[in-house]
């Protein structure tokens, strides 16, 4: 590739297997039960049980409301990234221009240049289109918590049934919504790379270290695994 290195090729293909890597180990592999995100989602099953054990459930439409008001706050800043995306694209001549004046010997190629900031568009476009779907599942997720039969019905097969749909759909949302933040917090460690391979190595694996502390070690799973299967 024109402006490439072999060492930014290889950068470019350890960023990309560091999140397909954290992708498969919070969502696939055996480990997946004991994360963050798994406690939660056990935590969603009990909220749904919960909702249809009360008579009047406006507390469960303002959390529905908070979630997804949170979902598209985040949609509208992966547009509002996206145009940010598009600045640094035609800013290429400007930024070789500068890089020439520096004292340090930096050169940057304008192919190079370019074809990063295309990937991090990329990102945020994927991002963007995490949030619009989950946005999209907590509607969904609204209308089947509204369409939750009486508490008269606990423990018939129609209301177990409705339980079962409406916690699905609240995992589900909530899973897009995840991958939509994941997007986001390796968008941080792909700006390494616009500096050079080694900074972009470097970043990926400091936000990566974070991602997975917080998911297996931080005190905010430790509050919700109490239930956690052994």
């Amino acid at each position: 590739m024109p402006g490439f290195t072999t060492l930014d090729l290889a950068a470019g293909l350890f960023f990309l297997a560091s999140w397909i890597g954290y992708a498969w180990l919070t969502e696939r592999s055996p480990f997946r039960h004991r994360t963050l995100s798994a406690a939660m989602n056990r935590q969603r099953h009990a909220w749904i049980r919960q909702l249809a054990e009360r008579d009047l459930r406006m507390i469960d439409t303002a959390i529905m409301g908070g979630l997804q008001n949170g979902t598209a706050f985040f949609a509208s800043t992966s547009l509002l990234a996206i145009g940010g995306g598009f600045a640094v694209l035609n800013a290429s001549d400007r930024v070789v221009e500068i890089a020439r004046d520096l004292p340090f010997g930096l050169t940057v190629a304008r192919a190079a240049w370019e074809t990063k900031a295309v990937g991090l568009l990329l990102i945020y476009a994927y991002a963007f289109f995490k949030f619009g779907w989950s946005y999209r599942l907590f509607n969904y997720a609204s209308i089947l918590i509204g369409a939750v039969p009486h508490r008269s019905l606990m423990g018939t097969p129609e209301m177990e049934a409705a339980i079962a749909r409406a916690a699905k759909m609240v995992v589900l949302a909530g899973a897009q919504f995840n991958q939509g933040l994941r997007a986001f917090f390796l968008s941080v460690g792909y700006l390494g790379w616009f500096v050079g391979p080694i900074p972009l190595m470097i970043s990926s694996a400091i936000v990566l270290t974070v991602l997975t502390r917080r998911q297996f070690f931080s005190p905010s799973r430790a509050a919700v695994a109490v239930d956690e299967p052994s």
